[in-house]
């Protein structure tokens, strides 16, 4: 359970806002993922590029927590794909429900699809980086 407790308004918003939560999460996690197997492919010490990249714009908690783990290939989960992707669902119906078009998170839903796929539903949301390795053939 969160310590900071924000009232959100009428009997609604608080999903809305867990969704707009996800919805950052998912988008973020497509850049740290990429962002590190870029750096991966290019040979770089991805200790050092963190060092660099996490105390600019690029910085987030995902960056600060997820981005060692990646790194050190523990996928154990602090919030399970399979439950990411029914919230991501739950988010892309509601927009559909607001005629509103969010290409980002459907692409991130499709891309934590094949994660599950690949039998990594009960790891952690930063396994989408051995999607991400399978897709692009490396091999890690």
């Amino acid at each position: 359970m969160g310590k900071t407790i924000i009232h959100q308004g009428s009997a609604g918003a608080g999903q809305h806002t867990k969704m707009v939560n996800q919805i950052l999460i998912a988008s973020g996690m497509i850049g740290l993922c990429e962002g590190l197997l870029y750096g991966y492919k290019a040979g770089l010490d991805l200790e050092t590029v963190m060092k660099s990249v996490s105390v600019g714009a690029a910085g987030s908690w995902s960056l600060t927590n997820l981005g060692p783990r990646i790194m050190a290939r523990n996928f154990e989960p602090g919030f399970f794909v399979e439950h990411f992707i029914k919230d991501m669902g739950i988010a892309l119906a509601e927009a559909k429900r607001m005629n509103l078009a969010l290409p980002g998170l459907a692409l991130a839903h499709q891309l934590y699809v094949a994660v599950q796929a690949q039998g990594y539903g009960r790891k952690g949301t930063h396994a989408l980086m051995l999607a991400l390795e399978s897709i692009s053939n490396v091999k890690r």
